[in-house]
């Protein structure tokens, strides 16, 4: 499918696929959406120093670089594993304009880093930030409670329905530490069904702009 680069209503760029008449991230504002959803309800939730995290859709990268510039203000290790089936081409990276919508070229050549490292490796971009990019299907998940914290940024149920289920959701859930959560901007009645089903408590919260709500997932494991 064909993609092309866009500019999102915050000046902030985002990759639209018309073919699905979908985007990675909101065009009411592509660094406004991926802050307010990932960084603020969900980074920012997990009281720990040392925070492990998923991403479903590691895409532009831009959930990452939010996520490292956050984590060095506040000084928090971060281990960060990013799942993407389809890259995102060197073309596309080379015009994306996140670095400088952030005001952020002390952290240029870290976002760089991250899309030229290798794939399939654990590769330290900074002291504190190790990051490991799997090129594969959110359905090969298979981990087990090794995540503090998901980010899951799949494209949206009404174009994507399979990576919204119940299975999907049950490995996100097994994947989680007790207590971890999931976060996402979704918050459609199949989404909070799917995600109750398999065990999540859930919270909706208000949404970034053009979105009303959001969603907060947490593994409550009782204690017996």
């Amino acid at each position: 499918m064909k993609r092309k680069v866009i500019i999102t209503a915050d000046g902030s760029s985002t990759i639209s696929v018309p073919e699905l008449n979908e985007h990675y991230h909101s065009v009411n504002g592509a660094i406004a959406e991926a802050k307010h959803v990932y960084i603020i309800t969900g980074f920012k939730e997990v009281e720990k120093d040392e925070i492990s995290i998923l991403e479903i859709g590691f895409g532009t990268g831009l959930n990452s670089l939010l996520t490292l510039i956050e984590s060095e203000e506040k000084s928090k290790s971060v281990f960060y594993q990013g799942v993407e089936a389809y890259p995102v081409s060197t073309s596309e990276l080379s015009v994306l304009n996140y670095i400088e919508e952030l005001k952020a070229d002390n952290y240029s050549d870290s976002y760089k880093f991250m899309h030229d490292s290798d794939w399939e490796s654990e590769i330290k971009i900074t002291d504190k930030f190790t990051l490991l990019k799997q090129k594969k299907s959110f359905t090969e998940i298979e981990d087990i409670d090794k995540f503090d914290l998901i980010y899951f940024d799949a494209f949206g149920p009404d174009v994507q329905p399979e990576l919204w289920t119940e299975d999907v959701f049950r490995k996100m859930y097994k994947s989680l530490k007790p207590n971890g959560i999931l976060v996402t901007y979704s918050s459609k009645g199949i989404v909070k069904r799917a995600l109750r089903s398999v065990g999540f408590s859930i919270k909706r919260l208000d949404g970034p702009k053009g979105k009303r709500h959001i969603l907060r997932a947490t593994k409550i494991v009782e204690s017996i």
